[in-house]
């Protein structure tokens, strides 16, 4: 559970679907003059180096943010908190979501982080240092059913786990219900990978099911090398904002210009 490092996966296809559209989100959100609260279970680092051998040698953000990056609107959110973090530290720089979400925040917002990985919450806490985010040595599942509901209670939670605990995927629909019953005004935002097995069904229709009015969406792309699982992306997404379906139904399309698109 703790070997998990994004570095290697940083600025992939899957991140450029979540970042994507978890930073139209927070646009949306951000609009109205209420503070809100942002919530993330499973943070990683935060901020990531595309320069870092790990990052090079796995060729998934050159698959990735360097394919999809020119074909994303000019004035699209993420491509604003993008330009922000290299301007900060560097053109090798990639945000992770903790970090998109604090650039996207304002001052009077909450953002409350779970990472349990030593190594990965030492590096979030220096990287997330200027925001005064609260970084917690929690597993994730606990801290959201801590933490909510939270204040402000406006707001929106990250669940991004790493699943390489397998029974993430059956535990995953009792967590939101659970989630969603003590905050039934939060969006909850569940990233979820395509593997040729798919893993993910039963979990998606059990969401299905309690969250009909729910938002789900998935992009397929080609492996980012021979033998890599990773087919695609999904995301559920529990009371999304207003717009969020054609926001996704236009990334969709930015997908299927990739070359390999798997649909």
């Amino acid at each position: 559970m703790l070997s998990y490092q994004h570095i290697y996966h940083a600025g992939n296809l899957a991140d450029v679907h979540k970042h994507a559209l978890l930073c139209a989100m927070l646009d949306y959100l951000t609009r109205k003059d209420k503070p809100l609260s942002y919530i993330e279970t499973h943070a990683g680092r935060g901020l990531y180096d595309l320069a870092a051998p790990e990052a090079v040698r796995t060729g998934e953000a050159a698959a990735g943010i360097g394919t999809m990056e020119g074909r994303l609107p000019g004035d699209h959110p993420y491509l604003r908190r993008l330009a922000e973090v290299r301007a900060r530290f560097g053109d090798s720089a990639y945000p992770g979501s903790p970090l998109l979400a604090a650039l996207s925040l304002r001052p009077g917002d909450a953002i409350h982080l779970a990472e349990l990985h030593p190594q990965e919450r030492t590096a979030l806490e220096t990287a997330m240092a200027p925001f005064r985010a609260h970084v917690m040595a929690r597993d994730g599942f606990e801290a959201a059913q801590a933490l909510t509901p939270p204040l402000p209670r406006r707001g929106l939670m990250l669940i991004d786990p790493s699943y390489e605990v397998k029974a993430d995927y059956a535990a995953i629909p009792r967590h939101m219900a659970a989630l969603h019953r003590k905050w039934n005004v939060g969006t909850l935002v569940l990233w979820y990978p395509l593997l040729p097995a798919a893993p993910h069904r039963p979990m998606i229709a059990a969401l299905r099911a309690a969250f009909p009015e729910a938002l789900c969406h998935e992009v397929g792309f080609p492996p980012a090398r021979e033998g890599h699982g990773l087919i695609g992306s999904g995301l559920f997404v529990v009371n999304p904002p207003w717009g969020l379906d054609a926001e996704a139904a236009a990334l969709g399309r930015l997908f299927g210009t990739v070359p390999g698109h798997a649909g």
